[in-house]
This record gives structure tokens, sequence and C-alpha cells, in this order.
């Protein structure tokens, strides 16, 4: 990361880093997206163009706001079983649930991580998704402000 800030003809004006909190190891990289921003802190060292954001627990969680559409592509009946996605856990992590749910739904397909994630999002408001997961609203608002528009509150 140190190397995107500081070298070539036009050093990067910042750098923005995702993780997920989930990434199948075992034991987890990490605790909690807290315990992921703060190492890959760690490993940058101090630099105000860095800004480090981690996924609680997977990218899936950020999807979980839209599981009307995910039945719907799957033909499942699965239902939701969550107050706040980012918190649905290392046990059972977003992914996996989307797994089972593609796996038992009616349309006798895997989940595609690449193909169904921009279907789940297409015609979707990711406002919903940002205001129902507290990580997502931090990453967008870092990509908007360091693009000098507007964040959400």
């Amino acid at each position: 990361m140190h190397l995107l800030l500081t070298t070539g003809r036009e050093p990067a004006d910042a750098v923005i880093a995702l993780t997920a909190v989930y990434t199948g190891t075992n034991p987890p990289d990490f605790a909690d997206a807290a315990d992921a921003r703060e190492k890959m802190r760690q490993w940058v060292g101090l630099e105000d163009r860095f800004h480090p954001h981690a996924a609680q627990h997977d990218f899936e969680a950020w999807l979980l706001p839209y599981w009307d559409k995910i039945q719907r592509l799957a033909g499942s009946n699965l239902k939701a079983h969550w107050s706040s996605p980012e918190q649905v856990n290392h046990g059972n992590p977003p992914s996996r649930r989307f797994i089972e749910a593609f796996r038992t739904g009616k349309t006798g397909r895997a989940y595609s991580k690449t193909c169904d994630a921009a279907r789940i999002l297409r015609d979707k408001d990711l406002l919903v998704s940002a205001r129902a997961c507290p990580e997502l609203k931090a990453f967008r608002n870092t990509i908007f402000t360091l693009s000098g528009a507007e964040k959400i509150g």
C-alpha cells in the first residue's frame, strides 16, 4: 500500500483497502471489522491517505437487506433470521446462507458471487443496504468524500 502512495510518476492521492472479516481461515484472521481495520493500518503505518475498510463478516452481509430478491433469484423460501446484516456470524456467514438458499432453491444452480451479486443489486437502491450496514456506509462515505461528493449521515 505504501508504494502506491509514494512511487510512480504520479503517486496515488489515496488508497482505499477493503477486506472481509470472514476470509475462510481457521482461526479467523480478524476478530471483527475494527480489528481488520486496525491490522491493515498497522501493516501500512501512519499514512493519512490510506483508508482501510472491512466487510463484517463477508461481502454478502451487505446484500442481506435484499433477501427478498435473493429468494426470488434462488427460487428459495429460506427466511431471514437476523436483525442486523453485519452481525451475521463466523459460524454461518452470509455467503454460506446464500449458498444454502441457491442449493435448496428451485433454480437448481449454485450461487456465484460474481454473477449473482450484480443480479441482486440490479435496480436496487444501495442506500437501503448502507443504512442497514454501518461498515458499508463508512466505505461508501470514504469513496464519496474523496471524490468530493456528499456523504450520507
